[in-house]
């Protein structure tokens, strides 16, 4: 008997009208969402091939190993064909001297803010809103419909239990919804393998574990879809309901509780870090001139009642210890500076860490946010998508200026740069040669951060389990409402 109520349910979906409107339509935007995120993609990895040639030729050009200004590069990744994340929010690149902190800048949405406007659809976001509302579409009078239309009765007429027809409803519901649209789905991938899409073994057990979750996230709604319609006795009552649910679970509640966060736990914007960087920074700056003023000054008054002969051989004869003396304080006072950054940073990301916590934890309460959030931890695109990258970004800047100060040192021009003072010329600062071809061989390469797929999926473990949870919850609800739903 549950075989035949199984396929009396999945032959009603397969040949409702609703179905091929459902599918089509999930059908073009899974296929299109996927094509255009391979050529975004493609369009990515050419600027990113591009700006690495252009820095790379740069520094090749410099003449002087003081003069060479680097960049690095955030890489595209594949997972953002199907969850863009922040992918085009964040920035693509981030200068490289001791003299700037490290900031990724110029967003994908920064230079097309046309698409700011309207947003990226991926395949997440696809599963999230419309996969979502079409689940709602099909259950919201999965047992009202039935009572409206007087098929309970006549079904319950046979040897028949509730337990029974409730989970031969969800099953057929289930195989109705979930098994066609795998079809738009395996599309898909084939397009990643036909269009050159350099995907990884890694990035292949994130992609089948991203299908799983987005399984898991329509189950739920069907859940719901299931319980309200065993709640409610007309059908037109329950889609309502139905409708103000997912309004406010999808749309209301995540949002809500990145507010709420914000007001628990403010943290300092962008622009108060910046300046309280930018006031030390100059308050330092200012402090190195005017130490070296009154040095300038204490070293020409050791130098007073001298002729001039005394004062051009005194100045040789010191002048080399004065630039080392006066190099060391320009090294400690962008040492201060980077550090005060480091410091300032570290505060505002702590604070920060805090406040996106208590967001989540309170997004998490809609199953949406569970499913967007491991979506993105999956695929890479994620809050620490930034973090990551920047802070990586700054190991290399470490090793890059180590690197740059060494052969300053091997070329016999220490700190850079000499400052020679005459009577007749005053003083003049020199760069060194700059006819000189720079050996860049050994210069350290940026490696962007690897996410592993273990590190992708434990950190998606708690959406899963929610995600689990929050479907034998609605599950266990449904059962119980349906065992008292009055089929007359």
């Amino acid at each position: 008997m549950t075989k035949l109520l199984i396929e009396k349910e999945l032959k009603n979906i397969l040949l409702s009208p609703k179905f091929v409107a459902t599918f089509l339509v999930c059908s073009i935007l899974i296929l299109t969402s996927v094509y255009i995120g391979i050529q975004e993609y493609h369009n990515a990895v050419t600027q990113f091939e591009a700006n690495q040639q252009i820095a790379r030729q740069d520094i090749e050009q410099a003449s002087n190993w003081n003069r060479v200004r680097n960049i690095a590069h955030r890489a595209p990744s594949p997972m953002q064909v199907f969850v863009s994340g922040l992918h085009f929010d964040i920035g693509r690149l981030s200068g490289i001297s001791d003299f700037q902190d490290i900031k990724l800048i110029r967003s994908p949405y920064s230079d097309e803010t046309l698409f700011a406007i309207f947003r990226f659809i991926d395949f997440a976001f696809i599963v999230q809103v419309v996969l979502s509302l079409f689940a709602i579409l099909f259950t919201y009078d999965a047992i009202n419909g039935e009572r409206e239309n007087g098929t309970l009765k006549l079904t319950f007429a046979n040897s028949v239990s509730r337990a029974q027809y409730l989970i031969s409803k969800f099953v057929g519901i289930w195989l109705g919804l979930i098994v066609p649209l795998l079809i738009p789905i395996l599309i898909g991938l084939l397009l990643i393998m036909i269009l050159d899409v350099p995907v990884s073994g890694t990035e292949w057990i994130s992609i089948g574990s991203f299908i799983g979750l987005s399984v898991l996230y329509i189950t739920f709604f069907i859940g719901v879809g299931i319980l309200v319609s065993s709640l409610t006795r007309k059908s037109s009552l329950s889609f309502l309901l139905l409708l103000v649910i997912w309004i406010g679970g999808v749309l209301i509640l995540p949002r809500m509780s990145i507010m709420a966060a914000g007001q628990l736990v403010p943290v300092q914007s962008v622009a108060q870090l910046e300046s309280k960087q930018e006031a030390f920074r100059r308050a330092r700056w200012d402090q190195y001139s005017s130490q070296l003023s009154q040095k300038w000054r204490a070293r020409s008054e050791e130098m007073s009642g001298m002729t001039n002969e005394e004062r051009q051989a005194y100045r040789d004869d010191k002048e080399w210890e004065w630039l080392e003396e006066d190099d060391a304080a320009r090294k400690q006072v962008q040492i201060d500076i980077t550090d005060n950054n480091r410091k300032l940073i570290e505060e505002t990301d702590n604070r920060k860490k805090i406040q996106e916590q208590l967001a989540f934890n309170l997004a998490r309460i809609s199953p949406a946010s569970s499913f967007r959030l491991a979506a993105m931890n999956l695929a890479g695109t994620d809050i620490d998508m930034k973090n990551r990258y920047e802070e990586s970004m700054r190991a290399y800047r470490d090793d890059f200026v180590e690197y740059t100060e060494q052969k300053q040192a091997e070329s016999g021009n220490q700190g850079g740069f000499r400052i020679n003072v005459s009577s007749d010329s005053g003083v003049k600062i020199d760069f060194g040669r700059d006819d000189q071809t720079l050996d860049t061989s050994g210069m350290p390469q940026y490696t962007a951060p690897v996410v592993t797929a273990g590190m992708a999926v434990s950190s998606s473990i708690l959406d899963f389990g929610l995600m689990g949870i929050f479907i034998i919850i609605i599950f266990g609800a449904a059962f119980l409402a349906f065992l008292r739903y009055d089929m007359r």
